[in-house]
Formats: C-alpha cells, structure tokens, sequence
C-alpha cells in the first residue's frame, strides 16, 4: 500500500547529491498526521523542493558549463530543480481537487533526472 506524502516529506534526485525536503504549498486546508498534505502540483515549476545540493547531470546546463570551464573534468553545478508536476499521484484521493500526492509517484526534472520519495513522516498502518 502507498503512503500519503505530507510537507517534510524527503526526497532524492537521480542526479542530486544529497536528499531534499518536500514543502507543501499547493494547498494548506488538508492535513494528515498533522502535516499538511502534498498533492501532485507539489513540484510545479518555481518548486518548493528547494536543491538536492549539487548536480551532476552533464544535460544540466550549468552543469555543462562547469564541466566546460574545467578543461571537460566532470563538474558538479549547483542544482535548481526544473519540474512540472508529479506523476501519477492517486487519482482516486482528490486533495483540495487535485490528487494526493504517494510515495509511489515520481518527478521528472527537465534536465533528466528522476525526483523520488525517500521517507516521509506520514505512514500507513495496517493492523491484522
């Protein structure tokens, strides 16, 4: 079963080098565990997933540029997230009109790399 992802949630990127941590801004209304929850407008562009520290994928233009300045050495540039949405999300929980955002889903950067979940503090429990 997929759990709800909720703000605090963490994630990684592909190409990133540390985890980042997920703020819920498309909607402040619903809440679980007391957090609010992240739907899948989470990652729309100018993203409040702020970095995953430095990026390494040679597509990334600043990226590109630094490997370039380096005489071609691999150059690690500092990462800004280009996102659209998350995808597919569940689309059988609407959250505020839009479907809540799980574990499962992921986020395709522009520059190629794949933003996933890695924890979040809101889990499912299933009891026998």
């Amino acid at each position: 079963m997929a759990n709800p992802m909720v703000q605090t949630a963490q994630c990684t990127c592909s190409f990133g080098m540390t985890p980042a941590t997920m703020m819920v801004t498309s909607q402040m209304t619903v809440t679980m565990g007391g957090m609010p929850a992240a739907t899948i407008m989470d990652g729309a562009p100018m993203s409040n997933i702020p970095t995953f520290g430095m990026c390494t994928n040679p597509a990334n233009p600043a990226v590109a540029a630094a490997t370039a300045a380096a005489l071609g050495t691999p150059t690690p540039a500092p990462c800004l997230p280009a996102t659209v949405s998350w995808v597919p999300g569940c689309p059988t929980v609407m959250v505020c009109g839009k479907p809540l955002l799980n574990n499962n889903s992921r986020l395709i950067c522009s520059y190629g790399g794949v933003i996933q979940p890695l924890m979040t503090p809101a889990i499912t429990v299933t009891t026998p």
